[in-house]
């Protein structure tokens, strides 16, 4: 059965796959859950994140690996008959990474982010709670070991100790700041961002993990505003900026946000 469920999920787009027990999150979303699936969809596609994050310059992922799941759940139905489900897309208070690395897809770094031996880290995680009683995979030892390259080129220092092992102080990460941040950005941080205007991939470049990271297939996630500089962003007005980004995650920062970290940027660049 659990083979047919991972057969089923790379079907489905999904590059990783497997099954944990639902905890209590899960089953107050979904009171029959006796399983979750967690999927993890590659969104690699190479390009240059040092203005746009790599995540953040193809189609809104919620959409994407929300209508994945919802082919899944049908597949599955298909299979094994009616049974109760809900999925999660970064949206509901469901712990994603501790699910996904309780189901096998990778173990959690330093750097905060879940990480696949063979693939790397530049995944999407999603999950459907289930009440189909699927037998639960084993999560994997961490492999991290000494490497603290993450920790050393995070230009913010936001990855810090916190009880034996690495946490986020999302108060000076610089994704935070550039998406969720509202108001000004602290003026002893603004000289650390570099030319980042929305999210920042460095923790995720320079771990070894991600050397030999495969590249995307999926072309949801292909670049939409390639040859946008700086200036390019500066001069956009409200109209363009919803016309370019609408149906992209730069949304989420609004026109009124971009331009907040684009000035920062420009300064950083000396122009």
């Amino acid at each position: 059965m659990k083979g047919i469920v991972k057969r089923l999920a790379r079907e489905c787009g999904f590059e990783l796959a497997g099954i944990a027990s639902p905890g209590a999150v899960p089953e107050r979303l979904l009171p029959a859950a006796r399983s979750v699936i967690c999927t993890g969809k590659l969104y690699n596609t190479g390009a240059d994140g040092r203005i746009i994050s790599r995540y953040a310059q193809g189609l809104d992922y919620h959409d994407v690996v929300r209508a994945a799941l919802d082919r899944l759940a049908a597949r599955l139905k298909d299979e094994f008959g009616p049974f109760d489900c809900r999925v999660c897309v970064d949206t509901s208070p469901v712990p994603e990474r501790a699910l996904a690395r309780r189901a096998g897809l990778g173990w959690i770094g330093k750097n905060t982010c879940l990480i696949n031996q063979p693939m790397g880290s530049w995944f999407f995680l999603g999950e459907l709670i289930t009440s189909l009683d699927l037998e639960p995979d084993q999560p994997p030892p961490d492999r991290c070991g000494t490497c603290t390259r993450c920790i050393q080129a995070c230009p913010t220092q936001a990855l810090v100790p916190f009880e034996g092992r690495w946490t986020l102080d999302p108060r000076r990460c610089i994704a935070w700041l550039t998406i969720e941040h509202r108001g000004e950005i602290p003026d002893d941080l603004r000289p650390l961002m570099g030319t980042h205007v929305f999210g920042c991939d460095i923790c995720q470049e320079v771990c070894p993990w991600n050397r030999r990271a495969p590249l995307t297939q999926d072309l949801a996630f292909a670049p939409r505003n390639t040859g946008l500089g700086l200036e390019d962003l500066a001069a956009l007005d409200e109209d363009e900026f919803r016309r370019r980004f609408r149906p992209t995650p730069v949304w989420r920062t609004k026109h009124r946000g971009l331009l907040r970290n684009v000035k920062i940027a420009l300064a950083n660049s000396g122009r």
